[in-house]
């Protein structure tokens, strides 16, 4: 029996108590499941807008594709993606789970101290909490501690062990940061002694609620609409200082609404940055 066909087994095990799936590659990437969309030849990543945006018929790769559907997991589709992966992982918010990715000793001694207790998985460097009820994904919510939920896939490492218990407030509140500038930079005062007019609340708000609507009303290629918006905040708001945290979550929010995971949002707004030489 073959590595691929193995993981696939697994797979399928999985899939059948309820835990949608998905193929990851030796990276810990996602598979595509078409031969279209392999090694990112879509274009479903932000800066590689040269392929064009992927518009694939159905979810082809990340989270969005990961199925409970015995038929889809053994479909002629997907048979590349099993033949090229590496292992398995699995959408806890398609579960309705939540995982609290403890990355070494010191966030493992964190989790013990600071949560209740709940079903562990052991991996590589520390330990996956999983507790029932979902939210919103985060990376880096404290040293070594990422969450993984909604719009997001985790490693398959096995059933673990403990019972699992409903998802607490303390990990809820990971996640809810007081605002602060994401960035600031220092700017000429205009001419004359002039106010900079992005500091006028009525014209950033107005900027960003616009923003928010042309990425609210992408019908395709949703990626790029989500990178060029970016771009267009950070073009007229980003070089004063007064973008903050808030408004950079709302962009984020409404580009996750149509289906953006964390990841792609922030490769969209670092890409944005660095071609405005930010």
């Amino acid at each position: 029996m073959t590595q691929s066909t193995d993981i696939r087994r697994v797979a399928l095990a999985v899939a059948a108590i309820g835990t949608p799936v998905l193929p990851l590659s030796r990276g810990k990437r996602p598979v595509a499941n078409c031969g279209n969309c392999t090694k990112s030849a879509c274009g479903d990543r932000p800066h590689m807008l040269a392929a064009g945006p992927c518009r694939c018929p159905r979810p082809c790769h990340g989270w969005a594709a990961a199925s409970t559907d015995p038929g889809v997991i053994t479909s002629t589709a997907w048979l590349p993606a099993w033949r090229a992966a590496a292992a398995l992982a699995y959408h806890p918010g398609g579960a309705g789970l939540t995982v609290v990715d403890l990355d070494d000793d010191a966030a493992v001694a964190w989790a013990r101290a600071a949560l209740p207790p709940t079903r562990t998985v052991a991996t590589t460097r520390g330990e996956h909490w999983i507790y029932w009820g979902t939210m919103r994904s985060a990376n880096g919510v404290r040293p070594g501690v990422d969450i993984k939920s909604l719009m997001a896939y985790a490693r398959w490492l096995g059933p673990g062990t403990g019972t699992m218990t409903t998802l607490p407030d303390a990990v809820r509140a990971l996640i809810v940061k007081e605002p602060s500038p994401v960035w600031t930079v220092s700017v000429p005062v205009p001419a004359g002694g002039g106010q900079c007019p992005h500091r006028t609340p009525a014209y950033l708000e107005r900027g960003i609620a616009m923003a928010e609507q042309r990425i609210t009303e992408a019908t395709s290629g949703v990626h790029a609409a989500v990178y060029r918006t970016f771009l267009a905040v950070l073009s007229a708001h980003g070089r004063c200082g007064c973008l903050a945290d808030t408004h950079v979550a709302r962009l984020f929010a409404a580009a996750q609404t149509k289906g953006e995971s964390p990841r792609h949002c922030t490769d969209a707004w670092t890409n944005a940055r660095s071609a405005l030489g930010m």
